[in-house]
């Protein structure tokens, strides 16, 4: 018979060195930054990969480790092969029921994200939750209150990173349906009050909230302004009882950008201050940089230059102390090209179109190209602003942009941005690049319809 006991990791404690779990966790969100990729590492997972747990990680974490230890392989971190971790769970998924440890991290996010977005119905978190066999008679059923715990509450945080992963790259169209059931059924489970201690009640409370923020950025983005402002909402009452600052200056900064986009700046500029008012404990400045942009956008659309600027001079002082531990998971998105795309923002509010199109610009050079809804997004802010500037042949460049990328990016926000840009340009068609951008955008369209 052989033993399903998990081997030790002796490699990978070998690397950690002298450092706690807790110092060496911080290392890695470190290193995961500065790649670009998005990791929720703490000392619970490290020990799980050091006790043997964890055999292999997922390909995020993988990347990070790579970069932490040049010219390593998996072996030498003390993993097992990627092929054999999936080749052992997919013999055991059709001889026998698959052990609970050990297991594969990357199988695990991977059912994650196959049951709970390309599962149809209002319980596919149900059926990810709350039993290992995914059974339609599990995923009909209310939540277990005897099972509220760990893995619920994993599977939960794993729906809110799948989403973001999904929206950079794809936008938030054609997700949000998908995601609505899982989100239900994370209230469920919150409502269902039988996480006894404090700790993991804490993390169900930050789950289930983050995935309504979550849930209301794929509404946001694909035009569906009250439900964005319903999960919003959802949110920070959820962060008000749970007294979770971290979630409601979340859900504040989301609550501002939406107030934003739909034409309320005065209470874009109350929720931004809120927001940083939650933020100004947590030891963020990327966070409060966030905040203070959100607020001069707010500044801007209320046509208060001094304001704005003001808030825009807060937002780089902050931005300048450099990244935290304390920075939130959720905030990866939030770099050197975001900035200046939030700043472009302000001044295209403004009015003031070459300085905004100077800015888009340097924010499409400055993005990686792994957030493709965003690139998207800096193009078409830059094909409106080049358009409101009269450098039409300049504009329709940009807009080609935009259109080779909208058959990887579902985004009615950004779609309607490029539509407002091609609008602005219809006077200027006997230019050459103009006539032919209005040309592809119009077959583009209609193909879309």
């Amino acid at each position: 018979m052989v033993s399903t006991g998990a081997v030790p990791n002796l490699a990978f404690r070998r690397l950690r060195g002298q450092r706690s779990a807790g110092e060496f966790a911080a290392a890695v969100r470190r290193s995961a930054r500065e790649i670009g990729e998005q990791v929720a590492c703490d000392a619970r997972y490290i020990g799980r990969v050091e006790s043997g747990e964890i055999r292999c990680p997922n390909y995020a974490y993988e990347r990070v480790f790579r970069h932490m230890f040049p010219g390593t392989t998996l072996a030498d971190l003390g993993f097992s092969p990627r092929e054999t971790v999936r080749g052992r769970a997919a013999r055991a998924t059709a001889e026998t029921p698959p052990p609970p440890t050990p297991h594969s991290d990357t199988d695990e996010e991977s059912d994650v994200l196959r049951r709970v977005f390309m599962t149809s119905g209002t319980t596919a978190m149900a059926a990810t939750t709350l039993g290992p066999g995914g059974s339609s008679a599990a995923a009909a059923a209310p939540p277990d209150p005897r099972r509220v715990g760990e893995r619920e509450i994993g599977a939960v945080e794993k729906a809110v990173r799948q989403i973001r992963l999904l929206d950079d790259r794809h936008g938030g169209d054609g997700l949000y349906r998908r995601a609505s059931g899982p989100l239900r059924a994370a209230y469920a489970l919150l409502d269902s009050g039988t996480a006894t201690r404090r700790s993991t009640a804490d993390r169900l409370h930050a789950g289930a909230g983050e995935l309504a923020i979550s849930v209301g950025w794929l509404a946001h983005d694909s035009g569906r302004f009250e439900d964005a402002r319903s999960h919003y909402a959802e949110a920070l009452a959820t962060a008000r009882v749970a007294g979770d600052a971290a979630l409601e200056a979340h859900a504040f900064c989301n609550t501002s950008f939406l107030a934003r986009d739909t034409g309320r700046p005065r209470e874009s500029v109350r929720a931004a201050e809120a927001g940083q008012r939650a933020a100004q404990p947590l030891g963020s400045p990327r966070l409060l940089a966030l905040l203070a942009l959100r607020e001069a956008g707010g500044r801007a659309g209320l046509g208060d230059r001094t304001g704005c600027e003001r808030a825009i001079g807060r937002a780089h002082t902050a931005f300048g102390r450099g990244p935290r531990d304390a920075d939130p998971e959720w905030m990866t998105f939030f770099r050197e090209a975001e900035l200046e795309m939030l700043q472009a923002q302000c001044w295209s509010a403004l009015g003031d179109w070459s300085r905004a199109a100077r800015h888009a610009l340097r924010a499409t050079r400055l993005q990686d190209p792994h957030f493709t809804r965003n690139l998207a997004l800096y193009r078409a802010e830059l094909a409106w602003d080049l358009a409101r500037a009269g450098r039409a042949a300049e504009a329709a460049t940009a807009g080609h942009q935009v259109l080779d990328l909208l058959d990887r990016v579902r985004s009615t926000r950004i779609r309607a941005m490029l539509a407002e840009a091609a609008g602005v340009l219809v006077p200027q068609r006997g230019v050459a690049e103009v006539r032919d951008f209005l040309e592809r955008h119009t077959e583009l369209a209609k193909a879309a319809t």
